[in-house]
């Protein structure tokens, strides 16, 4: 998405995203795809010396994949092209550990093209995991191996069409089969990979897309794999390694993810990584263990609603399929979602706001509730604490709470209180610190209302592009 900028509007304040971070941030909720061998070892991490004839779905159906994920609301793919066993989802020219030297197919068959190809038919984006340590490269631990590693990076940039994030893990070094070596292999984390060179490299040949580590630089690990951010997030962030020193994939603070850092001097916002199972790979047994529709919702509260991402793995079985148990959760849940937003409730509400930019209309509250978001309610220059009222002649009937800042210009507020009018005076009934991309207040009951006060304190004039009232499904 794209923002025009009115020139009368406030200046941009601190550190501001990319284009491609704020397409990130639009994107909201995706899917990671973990799926290889073992998926049918039945283990979490290889050890790289798995025969490629163990991969062998026996019904892979790549639009089955996706259409599971987009029935969920999710927007994006993000695929285990390789893990940290080192076997290629793809008919990489780097390696024989790879999907050619299998018997799925004939040796002909490229998953990473089909989950390419079905993303785009069905209208989500497409991105790549590619993990940094390989157990089954003999050369790992060696300066080839990096060739190597950046190598099947631009296989994948270049072979597969737009990618949209590129994720790296921060797994890097230990135990594996090395060709043979059967030895543990420990790596100098910040230097090893030459990082700087190797994001060069992405952003030459996918400009659009964002880089994910704990480290960034477009994206940062939330600091937990249970899916949620802290109550207060910022959208800034600066990393710095275990020792105050250097960051690197792996090599950082990564609990202060959780928060960020207010006004930070970088724009990394975080992304909220869990799975849709207890193991990250498919497991039989697990199929009675998968999260409720209720419980993704939690999540999305808890990530979105606070200002992050919501990544949910939704690991492939082996016949190449999301498992029945896996979809019916999934749609359940995009179903929830889609009643939930589909109407405003404030909607043709009253505005009255203290302050107006220049007093013009191009600035005023209604802006709030124009479904737009790239139009803003914004307050003069040195006013940096404001409120707007809400009226309406029918009671506004809720449970969510939807805010949102126009982070094209930056992350200023600071705090934000939620009022109703009751009996002649106004009594808080919510209110909390960050908003940044997106603020959503879920409460325990819904209420009824048919006016209503939101405060906000910031650290630069407020520029706001939403308020929005919904009402969950039964809620």
């Amino acid at each position: 998405m794209t923002f025009s900028i009115n020139p009368a509007a406030p200046q941009p304040f601190g550190t501001l995203p990319s284009a491609g971070q704020l397409r990130w941030h639009q994107r909201e909720v995706y899917a990671f795809l973990h799926f290889t061998v073992n998926t049918f070892t039945d283990r979490e991490w290889g050890y790289g010396d798995e025969d490629c004839n163990v991969f062998n779905p026996t019904d892979f159906d790549a639009d089955q994949i996706i259409g599971a994920l987009k029935a969920g609301g999710l927007k994006a793919a993000i695929l285990t092209c390789k893990h940290h066993d080192g076997f290629c989802l793809w008919p990489t020219k780097t390696t024989d550990h790879n999907i050619s030297h299998s018997s799925w197919r004939d040796g002909k068959g490229d998953v990473v093209r089909e989950i390419a190809d079905a993303c785009h038919r069905h209208g989500l984006e497409f991105g790549v995991y590619v993990s940094p340590w390989d157990r089954n490269n003999p050369n790992y631990g060696k300066p080839e191996y990096v060739k190597i590693y950046r190598e099947q990076l631009h296989e994948l940039l270049t072979g597969y069409g737009p990618i949209c994030e590129v994720w790296h893990d921060g797994a890097n070094g230990g135990d594996g089969f090395y060709g043979g070596a059967r030895e543990t292999r420990s790596i100098e984390r910040r230097t090893y990979y030459g990082w700087p060179e190797t994001w060069a490299m992405v952003r030459k040949l996918q400009p659009n897309a964002v880089i994910f580590s704990d480290a960034g630089p477009d994206i940062r690990w939330v600091g937990n794999e249970s899916g949620f951010a802290n109550e207060t997030c910022w959208a800034t962030y600066d990393p710095v390694g275990e020792n105050g020193d250097e960051p690197a994939p792996g090599y950082t603070r990564y609990r202060e993810g959780g928060s960020g850092h207010p006004h930070g001097k970088h724009w990394i916002p975080a992304e909220c990584d869990v799975s849709i199972r207890p193991g990250w790979f498919w497991h039989e047994k697990e199929n009675s263990r998968v999260r409720t529709p209720q419980n993704l919702l939690e999540l999305y509260y808890k990530s979105v609603g606070r200002g992050a991402s919501f990544l949910l793995n939704v690991p492939p079985d082996r016949r190449g399929r999301v498992h029945e148990s896996d979809a019916a959760s999934l749609a359940a849940f995009g179903k929830i979602l889609h009643e939930t937003f589909k109407t405003n409730a404030a909607r043709g509400a009253t505005t009255a706001a203290s302050c107006v930019r220049g007093k013009s209309a191009a600035f005023g509250p209604a802006k709030l509730l124009d479904g737009k978001f790239d139009t803003y309610w914004a307050t003069d220059d040195g006013v940096n604490e404001a409120e707007v009222r809400f009226d309406t002649h029918n009671e506004m009937h809720f449970n969510v709470v939807s805010l949102r800042e126009v982070i094209a210009l930056g992350q200023r507020v600071d705090s934000y209180a939620l009022d109703v009018w009751v009996d002649g005076g106004w009594k808080e009934f919510a209110a909390g610190t960050s908003i940044g991309s997106r603020r959503l207040v879920r409460l325990e009951k819904p209420m009824k209302a048919c006016t209503l006060r939101l405060r906000i304190k910031a650290s630069a004039p407020i520029v706001l592009s939403e308020f929005g009232l919904y009402l969950e499904p039964g809620a």
